[in-house]
């Protein structure tokens, strides 16, 4: 795995591959010098320091498939509050993990009726056929039917955070909560989560964002730099 840095200030081009190995694209980001690069195949995986002893990692990729360790480690799933599957990122979640995940979500006690997991609150299940060991359930804001969407996004992921915490986690990786149907603007739920989980910079080895979409790891890039900052 190759990591680039220079002096002061460097030019980060993240190159993307095809299934042959032939160069497609790169685009380039002006990175602080504390951010490190390395390639996955499929884009950038980069290094933030949120302290001496934790990082925020920003990667492409499916996070259906990530894990560190198998055992203390814990992907999110952008839930609904019903917590029963759904569609995105959620459903496929679900059919990665298996008929037991939806048996454990089940077994969540509802809060009111028809209602497991309320909008910023997390859950925490087994990752049963997963390979991380654990699934943090979260639900986001509908942007334009919250009346504060960013103390509800905020909230989910602080929230996700704690549970992880509770349950010694070390290793968390987040999709774009509420980026997909729910209407969030990107660059503002960039804003919201990465100054969130630096609220936790000294409570996990590593937080990392997996994102499948390009436009939103551009942004969440971009605003990583500027948000972390030396």
């Amino acid at each position: 795995m190759t990591t680039i840095s220079s002096g002061s200030h460097f030019l980060l081009k993240t190159l993307k591959f095809s299934s042959h190995s032939k160069l497609r694209s790169f685009r380039s980001f002006g990175m602080n010098t504390s951010a490190r690069v390395s390639s996955n195949g499929n884009g950038g995986v980069v290094h933030f320091p949120l302290s001496s002893s934790s990082a925020l990692i920003i990667q492409k990729g499916d996070i259906t498939k990530w894990s560190i360790d198998g055992s203390t480690d814990a992907i999110v799933n952008p839930a609904n509050e019903r917590m029963l599957g759904g569609g995105g990122a959620d459903g496929a979640i679900h059919r990665a993990a298996g008929p037991d995940l939806l048996r454990a979500c089940r077994n969540v006690p509802e809060v009111r009726p028809g209602i497991r997991c309320p909008t910023g609150e997390a859950r925490i299940t087994p990752g049963f056929l997963l390979p991380a060991s654990h699934v943090i359930h979260t639900v986001g804001p509908i942007y334009n039917a919250d009346n504060n969407p960013a103390a509800s996004l905020a909230s989910a992921y602080r929230n996700s955070l704690r549970v992880a915490k509770e349950s010694n986690i070390q290793y968390i990786a987040f999709p774009a909560i509420s980026c997909g149907v729910y209407g969030y603007p990107y660059d503002e739920a960039a804003t919201v989560a990465i100054s969130t989980i630096k609220e936790f910079q000294n409570d996990f080895k590593e937080v990392h964002f997996v994102l499948f979409a390009s436009d939103i790891y551009d942004i969440w890039l971009n605003k990583s730099d500027e948000l972390l900052k030396d």
